[in-house]
């Protein structure tokens, strides 16, 4: 087994709550001990509160270090399915965890990094020089702020991620690849241009879950064109994307469209099993793709 299953907790519900203080001031107010203000205090406090919306999940690796995550307890949070782990994120970290030799001393972008978990993974195991994190929404970037921090890690101060110069882009000898810079971008696929991602000089490119719409299929492929024209008088990086297959027909879609861009592509074998995940394993794909 290379990975181990992951641990949920869940901080005590208020519903837990409110029935375990209820049946001890049932089981004190049978006695002839005085009342507790103390007791009837803290009842009041949680029936004031709402049920938790997060829990803390701890993903073991297999170097005996884990990865902490402060997630939502719905699939849908704030308008946004960012705040949970997918399945094809663990798929793409176990296959990172396997081969490390992609990462380790090179510049990584994230498209799509949700709260993070594929990327901290990378970060404890395959020792990249710099580590991007990217993705568009507020709260899913606050979210993926505070899991970076939880992990050991602090992102580097706002605004250093866009335009990065020519010696940061570059090996600096002697760098510790143990601590990798750590960058967390606002990155719209639209907007974005190819002058900021030149500035990341990113060496590696990986997304998980992010092939789920046609719309977003479309910003994605138009992003990675952006990518392979900034890097025109260099080498382009390397490209994974892993998704869940669940809808053939946006699968097929990702296809088409990838080969009307122009865009090369190649299945990478995949494990039949992530050890990641306790259920039922999905369907999940990684593609290589040669922008």
């Amino acid at each position: 087994t290379i990975l181990h299953p992951l641990c949920v907790k869940y901080p005590p519900s208020a519903k837990y709550r409110r029935c375990f203080l209820t049946e001890l001031i049932k089981k004190h107010e049978s006695t002839a001990a005085e009342p507790l203000d103390e007791l009837y205090d803290a009842l009041a406090d949680v029936l004031k509160e709402g049920e938790s919306t997060h829990c803390y999940k701890n993903y073991l690796l297999p170097t005996g270090d884990c990865v902490s995550l402060s997630e939502s307890t719905a699939l849908i949070s704030g308008g946004t399915t960012g705040l949970v782990t997918w399945e094809a994120a663990l798929h793409l970290a176990q296959w990172a965890l396997e081969n490390p030799g992609v990462f380790r001393d090179r510049t990584i972008l994230e498209l799509g990094s949700g709260i993070g978990f594929t990327g901290i993974a990378i970060c404890k195991t395959c020792q990249p020089r710099t580590f991007v994190f990217s993705d568009c929404h507020p709260r899913v970037l606050r979210q993926l702020g505070e899991n970076i921090r939880l992990n050991g890690f602090i992102p580097e101060p706002d605004g250093t991620w866009s335009i990065q110069t020519e010696a940061q882009g570059q090996k600096v000898e002697g760098e510790n690849c143990q601590n990798p810079k750590v960058i967390v971008a606002e990155l719209d696929w639209d907007s974005v241009t190819e002058k900021q991602l030149l500035g990341l000089r990113a060496d590696v490119v990986i997304a998980a879950d992010v092939v789920y719409d046609p719309e977003i299929i479309l910003a994605l492929i138009g992003m990675l064109q952006k990518l392979s024209t900034s890097r025109a008088d260099t080498k382009t990086p390397e490209v994974f994307i892993a998704f869940t297959i669940r809808n053939p027909d946006t699968y097929q879609l990702f296809q088409a469209e990838l080969d009307k861009a122009g865009i090369r592509w190649q299945m990478i074998p995949a494990h039949s099993s992530c050890n990641f995940l306790y259920d039922v394993q999905p369907d999940v794909t990684i593609l290589q793709l040669f922008i």
